[in-house]
C-alpha cells in the first residue's frame, strides 16, 4: 500500500474515532455504523481521484458529490414528500429533513432518541468533518492541520454532553487516531527523502547521524511532531472545559448540579428559556403529566414547578437555598393571612407523570399543604418546591412514572383586600424588588408611564397586566428568540412580540422597579379535561408568570400573556366586581377574536389564533394544505447554494476568458504572444523562457500537433514578437490579424488536444498558476516592505547602554 493510501485510511480511522464521543448525545449508535460506511466510500472516491489524477478542487468535488448522493439514497423516503421531481426531493424533502433533526435536537434531552432527522445531522456532520480531514491531511499534505476539524468535533461533542467517565475514553480514543495520522504522514513524508522517521541508532555516533553517541535523542522532525500531537491534545482537553454543557431543560430532565443529597444540600439556578420554547413549539404535544381533581375551579389550577426569583442583570434564575426533608404537613405560605386562609378551600390532586418525563422539580398546585410520593424528595421552603433527591452518582430522583397526591389550597382573594393589603414585610420587599445596576432606564419609565395615576400596589399590578394583555398592543409568537437579560426587557418592549416568558420576565421586572416584590414561576396551565374527568397536560402547556406579593395573600399569580385559553384570575381583572354580561371584561384570550356563532364564520381565522391552533379542529390541517411547499426565503438559499456550488468550476474558466479579451484587446505583440503561450501551457505544452520567440514557436507546433493553417498562425505571431524585440525604433511591429491568429492557433491546439486535455484546458486550465504566482509577489514584496520598515525604524531608535 503506498503513502498516500494509509493516509487515507488514517484520516478516516481518526475522524471515525474522533465522531465516537457523539455517542453519548443518542440513546443508539447505530448510526456510527452507517458513517463508518460512508467514511469508506468517501475515502476511496477521493483516492481514486487523485490515481487519475484530478485536481484538488475536483478531488473534493467528487468526493463532496458522491456523499450528496449517498446521504440521499440513505435517507430516501423518511419524509413524506411534498412534490416529485429530485429538485424537490433535495430542496424541500431533505431539507425538510434538516429542519426536523434541528428541532429534535432543541427538543429531546440527552441522550435524544435516534430519530431520522438527528441522525441525518450526526452521518453528515461527520462526513463533512472527514472529507476536510482528507482535504487537509491527505489532498493538501499537511496532517497537523488536519487536526482542526477534528478537535472542533470532540470539542463541541464533549462540551454538549457534559463530561463523564465516557469522555476519557473518547478522548483517548480521539487522540489515538490523532497521533496515528501524524506518525503515519511523517512517515510517508521522510521516506520520500530515505529517512525513517524515528530516531537515530543506537550505534550511530555524530559523524553519520548527527547526534551524540551518548543518550539517543528524537531528531528535530520527531520533537516538532511531538509537539504538534502535544498542543492539539492540550487544546482537546481544554477547549471542552470551557465549553457550556447542553443540560437537559428545566422541563424535559435533570440539571447536572442541581441539588445534593444530605440536610445541607441547596437547590441552585437553572435556566428554563431553551426547554420552555421548545416544548411550547412541539409538534407531537406529548401528554407528561395526568391528573384528577376536585377543585371547583379546574381552570385556575396551574401546576407550578420552580420560582425564578433572582434577576442578575443577565437572566431570571432560582436562588441557591437550602433543603430539608419533606414535611408532613407543609408550613402556612408566607404572607397568608388569616382572613385569606379562611376563605379558602382545601382541594385534593392526584398526579400521574407519564414515563418520559424525567424533571427534577415536582409538579403541584400552589400553595400546596402535603404531598404523598414515593421516592427521595428534598423540600425548599421559601419556593414551596420539592426537588429530588440524589440517588448515586450522576444520579437523581425524578418524576419519571411517578403516582402521588397533593393537597393544597384554592385561595380566593378578593380585589379589595389585594387593594388594601399593608406594606410588605421590609425583608421580602429588600429582596425581591432588588433590580440589576444595568437595568435599561426605559424599563422603569414605562412602568410609570403606565401606572400613572394609581395610588396602590394592586392598582399597579392590574394597570401593568392589562397593558401587556391588551392594550399594549403585544403579540404572542412563540418564535421569537429567548432572552432573559436586561437588553431583552428593553428589547421585547420596543417590539412587542413574544411568548410566556417575554411577559412574566418583563412585568416582573417593571414590578420590582415600582417597588412590588415580584418572582417569575414556572410550570404548566391546567391542561385539557377528557371526558372520563381525567385532564391532560402536555408539551404546549408549558408555561410563565409572573407572581407578585401582597401581605395577606401571599404571592399572588398575574396573567399578562395575551394566550388564548389562558384564565385571568377574577381578582386581576380591570374592574372589580365584575362587569355584567352586557360588557364583557377583556379577558386576554378573547382579545385576537370576537366568536361568531354562524358556523361559516369559523372558516376564516385570523393569522394569530392560526399559529395558536385556536381555529377549531379543521384549521391545522387546512393550514398545512396551504403550506406544503417551501417558504420562498428557503428556495432562495437552496438556489443560491446550487449557484455557488455550480459556478465555483466555473471560475478559471471566466477568468482565462476575462484575462484573454484583455490581452488581445490591448493590441499588443508581447500581450498576444502571452496569451498563446499560455494557451498551450493550458493543453499541456509547458512554457520554456529559454527558447528564442522561433524556436518556442516551432515546439508549440510540433507539441501541440497543429494543422497547417493554425502553426502559419503561430508563426506570424512569432515573426511579430521578433520584429518587437529587434526590430529598429520606429518600425511596424504588430499587424492587423494578430488577435485572430492567436484565437486561431488556440482552436486549433484546442482541436489537436483529446477530450479529456481539453475540457481540462477549459475548466481547469494550468495557466491558473500565474494567479497564486502573483498573490505569493505580492505577498513578498508587503512583507519586504514591511521588513524594511521595522529595520529602518529599530535604527532609528535610540540604543540604550552604549559607552
Amino acid at each position: 500500500m503506498s503513502g498516500r493510501a494509509k493516509l487515507t485510511v488514517f484520516a478516516a480511522l481518526a475522524t471515525l474515532l474522533t465522531s465516537w464521543s457523539l455517542s453519548p448525545l443518542v440513546e443508539s449508535q447505530a448510526w456510527l455504523l452507517q458513517a463508518a460506511l460512508l467514511l469508506a466510500v468517501q475515502g476511496a472516491v477521493g483516492a481514486g481521484a487523485r490515481r487519475v489524477p484530478l485536481a484538488r478542487s475536483l478531488t473534493v468535488a467528487a468526493q463532496l458529490l458522491v456523499s450528496l448522493l449517498l446521504l440521499a439514497l440513505l435517507f430516501a423516503g423518511k419524509v413524506q414528500s411534498t412534490g416529485s421531481g429530485p429538485l424537490s426531493y433535495f430542496v424541500t424533502d431533505f431539507g425538510s429533513l434538516f429542519a426536523q433533526g434541528v428541532h429534535d435536537v432543541g427538543e429531546y434531552a440527552i441522550p435524544a432518541p435516534l430519530t431520522d432527522g438527528i441522525q441525518l445531522l450526526l452521518v453528515s456532520g461527520v462526513l463533512l468533518i472527514g472529507l476536510l480531514v482528507d482535504l487537509l491531511a491527505v489532498t493538501a499534505r499537511t496532517a497537523a492541520a488536519a487536526g482542526l476539524p477534528l478537535l472542533a468535533l470532540y470539542s463541541v461533542a464533549a462540551g454538549l454532553s457534559g463530561g463523564g467517565e465516557a469522555s476519557w475514553f473518547s478522548f483517548l480514543l480521539a487522540g489515538a487516531g490523532y497521533l496515528v495520522l501524524l506518525l503515519s504522514e511523517g512517515r510517508d513524508r521522510l521516506a520520500q527523502w530515505g529517512r525513517v522517521f524515528g530516531t537515530a541508532p543506537r550505534g550511530r555516533g555524530a559523524a553519520d547521524s548527527g547526534i551524540s553517541s551518548g543518550a539517543v535523542r528524537a531528531t528535530a522532525p520527531v520533537r516538532f511532531g511531538r509537539r504538534i500531537g502535544a498542543l492539539a491534545l492540550g487544546l482537546a482537553l481544554v477547549v471542552p472545559a470551557a465549553l457550556p454543557a447542553l443540560g437537559d431543560g428545566l422541563l424535559g430532565g435533570p440539571q447536572d448540579g442541581e441539588g445534593s443529597g444530605g440536610s445541607g444540600g441547596t437547590i441552585s439556578a437553572v435556566n428554563p428559556l431553551v426547554s420552555l420554547q421548545s416544548n411550547l413549539n412541539a409538534q407531537d404535544n406529548r401528554v407528561v403529566l395526568r391528573y384528577r381533581t376536585d377543585s371547583p375551579q379546574q381552570g385556575d389550577q396551574y401546576l407550578r414547578i420552580l420560582a425564578l426569583d433572582d434577576f442578575n442583570g443577565s437572566k431570571w434564575e432560582a436562588s441557591g437555598r437550602a433543603l430539608t426533608d419533606v414535611p408532613q404537613q407543609m408550613p402556612v405560605p408566607p404572607g397568608l393571612g388569616e382572613q385569606v386562609r379562611l376563605g379558602s378551600t382545601e382541594v385534593t390532586t392526584n398526579i400521574t407523570a407519564s414515563d418520559g418525563y424525567t424533571q427534577r422539580y415536582l409538579p403541584m398546585p400552589y400553595p400546596a399543604t402535603s404531598v404523598e410520593i414515593g421516592g427521595k424528595w428534598r423540600f425548599e421552603p421559601v419556593g414551596r418546591t420539592l426537588v429530588g433527591d440524589q440517588l448515586g452518582r450522576d444520579k437523581f430522583q425524578t418524576v419519571q412514572g411517578a403516582q402521588y397526591k397533593v393537597r393544597s389550597l384554592l385561595l380566593k382573594p378578593t380585589a379589595q383586600q389585594l387593594q388594601k393589603a399593608p406594606a410588605p414585610d421590609p425583608a421580602i420587599r429588600a429582596e425581591y424588588t432588588k433590580v440589576p445596576d444595568n437595568l435599561p432606564p426605559v424599563v422603569a419609565e414605562t412602568a410609570r408611564q403606565v401606572t400613572e395615576g394609581t395610588k396602590d400596589d394592586y392598582s399597579r399590578a392590574v394597570k401593568l397586566q392589562d397593558f401587556f394583555a391588551v392594550s399594549g398592543g403585544f403579540r404572542y409568537d412563540t418564535q421569537t428568540a429567548s432572552g432573559t437579560g436586561s437588553q431583552a426587557v428593553a428589547r421585547f418592549l420596543a417590539d412587542k412580540e413574544g411568548f410566556c416568558i417575554h411577559f412574566a420576565f418583563s412585568m416582573a421586572a417593571m414590578s420590582r422597579t415600582l417597588g412590588i416584590p415580584a418572582r417569575v414561576a414556572v410550570g404548566f396551565t391546567p391542561g385539557e379535561k377528557q371526558q372520563d374527568g381525567v385532564v391532560n397536560v402536555s408539551m404546549r402547556d408549558a408555561h410563565a408568570w409572573p407572581e407578585l406579593y401582597f401581605q395577606g395573600v401571599g404571592w399572588t399569580r398575574f396573567e399578562p400573556t395575551p394566550r388564548s385559553g389562558l384564565n385571568v384570575p377574577d381578582y386581576s381583572r380591570a374592574q372589580a366586581p365584575a362587569p355584567s354580561a352586557s360588557v364583557p371584561a377583556p379577558l386576554p384570550s378573547q382579545g385576537a377574536v370576537q366568536p361568531a356563532p354562524a358556523p361559516s364564520a369559523s372558516a376564516e381565522c385570523p393569522p394569530e389564533l392560526k399559529k395558536l391552533g385556536e381555529c377549531g379542529t379543521n384549521a391545522p390541517q387546512q393550514s398545512a394544505a396551504g403550506d406544503g411547499g417551501p417558504a420562498v426565503t428557503t428556495v432562495l438559499g437552496w438556489a443560491a447554494v446550487v449557484a455557488a456550488v455550480l459556478g465555483l468550476p466555473l471560475l478559471p474558466l471566466l477568468w482565462r476568458s476575462r484575462l484573454r479579451a484583455r490581452r488581445l484587446g490591448t493590441g499588443e505583440v508581447l500581450a498576444a504572444w502571452r496569451e498563446l503561450g499560455d494557451a498551450a501551457w493550458d493543453v499541456g505544452v509547458t512554457p520554456d523562457e529559454a527558447l528564442s520567440p522561433r524556436r518556442a514557436a516551432g515546439r508549440v507546433v510540433e507539441l501541440g500537433g497543429l494543422e497547417p493553417d493554425a502553426a502559419a498562425a503561430v508563426h506570424r505571431v512569432a515573426g511579430a514578437v521578433e520584429r518587437a524585440l529587434y526590430a529598429p525604433p520606429g518600425g511596424e511591429v504588430s499587424y492587423p490579424g494578430l488577435a485572430d491568429d492567436v484565437l486561431a492557433a488556440r482552436a486549433g491546439l484546442l482541436a489537436a488536444a483529446g477530450r479529456a486535455a481539453r475540457l481540462r484546458a477549459l475548466l481547469l486550465p494550468r495557466s491558473a498558476a500565474r494567479v497564486s504566482w502573483a498573490v505569493a509577489a505580492r505577498w513578498s514584496a508587503v512583507a519586504a516592505a514591511a521588513s524594511a520598515r521595522m529595520t529602518a525604524l529599530r535604527l532609528r531608535l535610540p540604543l540604550r547602554g552604549r559607552g
